[in-house]
């Protein structure tokens, strides 16, 4: 291999320079970084740092070993890799750090092999707070080769960096994860209403929920377990998870309690109720909906 062809495997390529992919490449900088954006002032502050500026998608694809995109959606994904296929070298890595389809991130997989070139689905989650500090979690879908070649460059924006499996299981992950995520942010909605009709500080309650979920967790405390079958008596866990039970069974009927002497309606609360023991695997001990 030429030293200019060495050099360019090594090269890092990055394609969207928006909220999350502006902070994420500025940590790659140092390491050898070619940059694109539609909007040429985004690229300004990466190439002051040191980066190179492309003219366009094509000029990053020709460039780099690894292509890293993050833009808006599916549509934008599939628009930017069609311009990668075209003009990047046999072996490189092209990873789609936004949110996309399972089946975009599959199909763009097989379009891309005939070409020589490798697919990570690599969506992140942490936000741009994260992603200024450097402290994303990455969840890497592709081949154990791909992935390797993505390691050491994620970790420069990212200091959680999992492989989840083959192509399709970055983005399955980040799909679960941010069920989890808004769906959350639903419940919290509920349960500001309760907190606001009670005469509680809404203000107060946040920095409270903020407090004890950087201590505790928060909900990801209780996902120890590799399936969601039933606990078994004997497993290490079932003593833990049937005390969380009885305290969460206990708190939400008191909350329910509340909600209904203040004529609060209450449903992720009844739904939390019915289906709490059985969600930790405690089957056959759950609740009727109260």
């Amino acid at each position: 291999m030429s030293a200019d062809r060495a050099g360019s495997a090594r090269t890092v390529g990055f394609v969207g320079l928006g909220q999350m992919g502006a902070p994420m490449a500025a940590h790659l900088v140092d390491r050898g970084l070619v940059v694109y954006d539609t909007r040429a002032e985004a690229a300004a502050p990466l190439v002051k740092a040191g980066a190179r500026a492309a003219r366009s998608v094509a000029e990053v694809a020709a460039s780099a070993g690894l292509v890293s995109v993050m833009v808006r959606d599916d549509a934008q994904v599939n628009e930017v890799a069609a311009e990668v296929l075209a003009s990047a070298r046999p072996g490189t890595v092209l990873a789609v750090h936004s949110t996309i389809g399972v089946r975009t991130a599959e199909e763009l997989a097989e379009r891309a092999r005939p070409y020589g070139i490798e697919v990570v689905d690599a969506p992140v989650s942490g936000g741009f707070m994260g992603a200024s500090a450097g402290t994303l979690a990455v969840m890497a879908g592709g081949s154990d080769e791909a992935f390797e070649r993505c390691r050491e460059p994620f970790g420069a924006w990212a200091d959680l960096v999992l492989h989840m499996g083959p192509v399709g299981a970055g983005t399955r992950t980040k799909l679960a994860r941010n069920l989890l995520h808004f769906a959350a942010f639903s419940a919290a909605a509920e349960a500001q209403r309760l907190a606001e009709a009670s005469g509680v500080s809404l203000r107060k309650l946040g920095r409270i929920v903020r407090h004890t979920d950087a201590i505790t967790g928060g909900a990801g405390s209780i996902m120890l377990r590799s399936t969601t079958a039933p606990v078994e008596p004997d497993d290490e866990l079932y003593a833990i998870l049937r005390h969380v039970r009885d305290l969460g069974e206990k708190d939400l009927s008191l909350a329910l309690d509340l909600a209904e002497s203040l004529g609060v309606d209450a449903p992720f609360a009844r739904l939390a109720l019915g289906r709490l023991a059985a969600g930790l695997g405690l089957a056959g001990e759950e609740r009727a909906d109260g």
